[in-house]
């Protein structure tokens, strides 16, 4: 804790440093602090602590000889807190260690009596330009210099950020009357004319400056925000199109209270190659290989490639973005890709060809979203079902994060559905209407008790479900889903007993975790739910389970034992990493 500290100031001599410096070099113990206060404040006691601070290796006499500078530093401290009657008493106990004993009789407060905090010129008019409204500073409360001085801080930092440079306190008085008790205060801050931006102009390896201005969040005229400048640079150094970002707007550089901005830049590298390996009980060791050109012409257009390997599904994609109005969140993506997956751990399989662009905006609410036309072809088999599907799926999603952490939240909730549908004769060989929706919700109770639930729901709606392919079917199981269960084995069986996918799915799960330390997490959860043919909901299968939690630099991971109550088998080990919502 940092002392607050009146506006006087003690120091020591020269000559008085290095005698502590010897004495620091020959005792041999730390010598002790002992500080009562009464009545007992722990405030005060505090700030007179933080205020003398450690007492180095002193023995007795030297001890001795610190006590009356010990005593005038805690008298000082005491003042700091508005306690300017308090009686100050001191001794030493020899002993090993020797101990400093500071006995203080705070006495009466000096309280405010009159206060006078105010903003003169343009920043009273302005609505976010907050005069302090401390509670610390109304008549009748205790003087407390650290609150005064905050108070100062608080106007000064507000005008520096919304660009009133020509201002200064006119009057800044604090008036003392330690006998009668009372203090008054007169603050007032003129607050002078407010700068504005004048022109913007990049410098160094640029694109097209169009792209650049539609990443600015203010133009030319605008008044001066601070936060306005950060803005700016968080967007361009967040584009993935700089390796380097400076921004000068200094009011020093100001003709006629205009302050023009000069942005320098200097392009990243232009291509980059990413690998990965990871780990899930659901498609066991997984690799997977990205490709990224990150700006292709001066228009901020970028392409890639991606690649994912693993037993049960292989894929490789190909995309291309164009940025938006707003390019950090706004882009139109042309994609495609061919997957090939084994499913349910079957002889199923299925062979996907997709593509088709995507518009992904940021809406106004916060809501993210993704409307998008894809054509797919899939050949697939599902035990004895075999099929050769061609559908063309516009289609709608909304994302909604809401989070005090990316990473590991304490506490948040994320909303998610989508929609697409096919039409018979355009494209497409048979009418579908493809729907899902889930819900996360994570909060967090006396620091250490964590509550995670989760819901999913989805329906497939046809004429023709023996012409809906595997990737418009539902399957339930496995770390993501209800664990207890082998990944993508709970699903409707045909004749044969293979599992041939659901038309609508259910599930959901409550999670508990308790934290053990910092970074470890116990958890115990429940999960029901099921993939089924008719709407008529069957009973849902239930996993329950215990687990560890690592909140490792790359987010939380998941070591969970579950067991299946509505099987044979025994307890499933799960094994998953990522963010928890």
């Amino acid at each position: 804790m940092n002392p607050v500290c009146a506006p006087r100031r003690f120091r020591f001599a020269p000559f008085a440093g290095l005698l502590l410096g010897v004495w620091t070099g020959l005792a041999g113990a730390e010598a002790r602090l002992e500080v009562s206060v009464t009545p007992r404040s722990s405030a005060l006691r505090s700030n007179i602590e933080g205020h003398i601070g450690a007492l180095g290796e002193r023995d007795a006499a030297a001890l001795e000889r610190y006590r009356r500078s010990a005593e005038a530093q805690a008298r000082r401290a005491a003042q700091a807190l508005g306690y300017y009657r308090a009686h100050i008493r001191s001794h030493v106990e020899a002993g090993d260690p020797p101990t400093l004993h500071l006995e203080v009789e705070r006495g009466e407060p000096v309280r405010l009596r009159q206060v006078e905090i105010r903003v003169e010129g343009p920043a009273a008019q302005q609505s976010d330009f907050r005069v302090p409204e401390d509670i610390a500073l109304k008549p009748g409360e205790r003087l407390d210099h650290g609150r005064y001085e905050a108070a100062k801080r608080s106007i000064a930092t507000q005008a520096a950020r919304f660009g009133y440079f020509q201002g200064r306190f006119v009057r800044h008085r604090l008036d003392i009357d330690p006998n009668a008790g009372h203090a008054d205060i007169e603050l007032v801050y003129a607050s002078g004319p407010r700068y504005r931006f004048g022109e913007t102009t990049f410098e160094g390896e640029l694109l097209d400056e169009e792209l650049l201005a539609r990443m600015q969040p203010f133009r030319e005229g605008a008044a001066y925000d601070a936060e306005l400048i950060a803005e700016f640079y968080q967007s361009l150094q967040g584009s993935g199109y700089f390796g380097s970002v400076r921004i000068d707007a200094e009011p020093s550089g100001a003709v006629d209270d205009v302050i023009p901005v000069v942005v320098h830049l200097g392009l990243r590298e232009p291509r980059s190659l990413g690998l990965g390996l990871g780990f899930s009980t659901d498609v066991g060791p997984r690799g997977r290989a990205t490709w990224t050109r990150h700006w292709a012409n001066e228009h901020g257009h970028r392409y890639g490639a991606e690649a994912e390997l693993s037993a049960p599904r292989q894929n490789v994609g190909l995309w291309y973005e164009v940025p938006g109005e707003k390019p950090l969140t706004d882009k139109l993506r042309y994609a495609g890709g061919y997957q090939y997956e084994e499913i349910a751990d079957t002889d199923s399989r299925s062979r996907l060809l997709r593509l088709g662009p995507e518009w992904h905006s940021l809406r106004p609410s916060g809501w993210q979203r993704v409307i998008s036309l894809k054509w797919q072809h899939e050949d697939y088999r599902l035990g004895d079902d075999t099929g050769l599907s061609t559908l063309l799926l516009p289609g709608v999603a909304y994302d909604y994060l809401s989070s005090d952490d990316r990473l590991d939240p304490s506490r948040g909730y994320r909303l998610r559905w989508e929609l697409s549908a096919a039409k018979e004769g355009l494209f497409s060989d048979a009418d579908v209407l493809h729907v899902q929706a889930s819900a996360k919700g994570l909060i967090t109770l006396f620091e250490r008790h964590r509550l995670l639930g989760r819901a999913q729901f989805g329906g497939t709606f046809t004429n023709e479900y023996k012409a809906v392919p595997p990737s418009l079917r539902f399957f339930a199981g496995g770390d993501q889903s209800v664990r207890g269960y082998d990944y993508q084995s709970l699903s409707p069986r045909n004749e044969r007993g293979d599992r041939i996918g659901g038309r609508y799915l259910v599930a959901a799960s409550l999670e508990y975790q308790y934290n053990l330390f910092e970074k470890w997490r116990l958890a115990t959860f429940v999960d029901q739910g099921n993939a089924f043919r008719d709407f008529e909901l069957p009973s849902l299968n239930t996993g329950v389970g215990v687990g560890l939690r690592w909140v490792s630099p790359v987010g939380p991971l998941r070591l969970d034992l579950a067991k299946g109550l509505d099987d044979d088998g025994g307890f499933r080990i799960h094994f998953s990493m990522g963010p928890e919502l």
